[in-house]
């Protein structure tokens, strides 16, 4: 498989120079057994235009994240501490009603389970047009032009008849592409697809991530895309943010970590995707154990519990010390590691890159 091209890297930016820029996010929940430190520190930023990959296991903050942008927590028992800046505006710190001001309108979600994500007592159509009519001082007949419209754009046959379907008269796609007219509606800004294609069949799977690049271009959109799927990363994504236990522990440009991955998280990750270009013998690399619980983190290194490569670390590090997410490169490359950069390198050239 040939390298691609160089893409614009993700790097830290002040908040101001930065269309999205998360500062030492944190979101913690308390319950009866303790604290679910569900994102512990978290920092990325994103550009119009763009789009972020985030990816890890599930529990590993993920959908938590996206969460928090879109001020779904913000009235509930989470705790939300940090900075999330969007276009010059700080989120953490504001109010519900000003929040509430900005989603649909400068933020849209793609939800992962488009049918419990709409109404199944109003149809497609209304709920498209109240997610307009509240943003704009427009008249009943322009939202649901705009919402017939839309849906002819994302590929909904017939888009004026089936305005007025129920939800659960649309198949599993046609409902992936009616939420994402929903998101649309406004021209958000930022749109973040939490496992936009989960459940789908293969086919409407590329239909749908071709649909998101078309519909970026046109609007220029920054995208997040939350996915188990690195398949679906390495289509979409210019940056990649890998997760685990809550914090990153790779970050960087989608060039770098698929073909200079230095986490052995990531090397587990990568190892784990199917390869059709390979015989059939070809075994997938597992990732031994189960991930950490974000109420009780090991000590140390949240991976270590289940690292191949503690070896090569001198000391009790690992189990001691958390590893500073650190830069790398001068492309913005970063890894949460122990193991020196060199021996990571050498490790990777010779034992995982030749079976991946």
């Amino acid at each position: 498989m040939s390298e691609p091209a160089a893409t614009t890297a993700m790097v830290d930016k002040a908040p101001d120079e930065s269309f999205l820029a998360l500062r030492d996010l944190q979101v913690h929940f308390p319950t009866d057994d303790g604290i679910v430190k569900a994102v512990n520190g978290l920092s990325f930023t994103l550009e119009r235009g763009k789009t972020l990959g985030i990816v890890g296991e599930s529990g590993s903050g993920k959908s938590v994240t996206s969460l928090a942008i879109m001020g779904l927590h913000k009235g509930s028992r989470a705790k939300v501490s940090g900075e999330i800046w969007l276009d010059g505006e700080e989120l953490v710190s504001m109010s519900v009603d000003d929040i509430r001001r900005l989603r649909g309108n400068q933020i849209a979600m793609i939800f992962q389970d488009p049918l419990s994500a709409m109404h199944p007592l109003y149809t497609v159509g209304d709920q498209l047009t109240e997610a307009y009519l509240v943003h704009n001082d427009a008249s009943k007949a322009a939202a649901k032009k705009r919402a017939v419209d839309l849906l002819d754009r994302v590929g909904i046959p017939s888009p004026d008849k089936r305005f007025d379907d129920y939800p659960h008269q649309f198949s599993g796609g046609m409902r992936q592409r009616a939420m994402i007219a929903m998101a649309l509606m406004c021209d958000p800004k930022l749109l973040i697809a939490d496992e936009p294609t989960t459940a789908l069949d293969v086919t409407v799977q590329a239909q749908i991530l071709d649909l998101m690049v078309d519909l970026q271009k046109e609007f220029n959109s920054a995208i997040i895309i939350i996915t188990h799927d690195l398949g679906v990363v390495a289509q979409m994504a210019q940056d990649l943010v890998v997760m685990y236990g809550g914090r990153v522990v790779e970050a960087g440009n989608v060039r770098d970590i698929f073909y200079r991955p230095e986490m052995p998280y990531t090397w587990g990750l990568l190892g784990s995707i199917p390869r059709v270009d390979r015989g059939g013998d070809h075994r997938l690399r597992s990732i031994k154990g189960t991930p950490p619980s974000l109420i009780n983190l090991p000590n140390g290194c949240p991976f270590q519990p289940r690292c191949d490569f503690q070896q090569h670390v001198e000391g009790h590090s690992c189990v001691a010390e958390v590893p500073e997410l650190l830069q790398i490169g001068r492309d913005g490359h970063r890894v949460r590691c122990h193991i020196e950069s060199e021996r990571r390198k050498q490790l990777f050239t010779e034992q995982i890159k030749p079976s991946l």
